[in-house]
């Protein structure tokens, strides 16, 4: 559906979308066509009049990696890609917030990078037992434009939101269940988030939409507060020697 790349796949089931982020052999690692797929996504959506609901999973083993060391690569290498990246980073932040449907984030496994970001705005967050969210761009030598801490500290304590953005830990699921960062941790998220969403669509469509929409108001109002920023600081940081010589190791090690 909506003439998404091979990386995202979106079925419909009624008025249900089920998007599933498609490269399972490497963790549903973000390369440019999945980034650019999530950009267009969400307006897709608002513009489908018989979507009501999204469920939003990750292929096999993993939610999602985070980016792909080669993608990394190429963006330290292409200024055009990395433009085009930073604007379309911007577009998923405020496409999700911005989206009129309620998305339920079925997080199967690792949510690491962008990946602990689309759980992060999505709406409702069921959880695997063994999955993690991290957030990896400082220890990496990025700032996170399009990650956990510009939703974070709306969600989670402002010291600890501090902590995970800055170490990069890693978020146990029984972790983000007490930070507030998930919903429900389960065994089968998708199934449960599967019987959310069918719950939510037997409710007053109106109602539903207008009531995402006041209080994802408020999120909006806090996240382009600081955007702008975190947008200029990721461009530049793609362009420092720490990042340079992190991304040599790491994509020598994957060689």
């Amino acid at each position: 559906m909506y003439g998404m790349p091979t990386e995202i796949d979106v079925t419909a089931d009624g008025p249900l979308r089920i998007i599933t982020l498609n490269r399972p052999d490497a963790l549903n690692a973000v390369n440019d066509n999945l980034h650019v797929g999530l950009a267009n996504l969400w307006n897709e959506l608002n513009e489908d009049a018989g979507a009501r609901a999204a469920v939003l999973t990750g292929a096999g083993r993993a939610f999602s990696a985070g980016g792909d060391f080669n993608y990394l690569d190429e963006l330290r290498r292409d200024e055009a890609l990395r433009t085009k990246t930073i604007k379309h980073g911007r577009d998923i932040v405020l496409g999700m917030i911005k989206c009129r449907i309620p998305v339920i984030a079925a997080v199967n496994g690792p949510a690491v990078g962008l990946g602990c970001s689309l759980a992060a705005l999505s709406d409702i967050v069921y959880m695997a037992e063994t999955a993690h969210f991290a957030d990896p761009h400082v220890s990496i030598g990025l700032v996170a434009a399009d990650g956990g801490p510009l939703v974070w500290p709306m969600q989670i304590s402002f010291l600890q939101a501090k902590e995970y953005a800055l170490t990069g830990a890693r978020i146990s699921a029984a972790k983000a269940l007490e930070l507030g960062l998930a919903n429900h941790v389960v065994p089968d998220p998708l199934a449960a988030a599967m019987e959310c969403a069918q719950g939510i669509l037997k409710l007053p469509q109106q109602a539903v939409e207008a009531t995402k929409r006041l209080m994802n108001m408020q999120l909006e109002r806090s996240v382009t507060t600081s955007l702008d920023y975190a947008n200029l600081s990721e461009y530049v940081s793609f362009g420092t020697a720490d990042f340079n010589r992190i991304v040599d190791r790491l994509t020598a090690k994957n060689k």
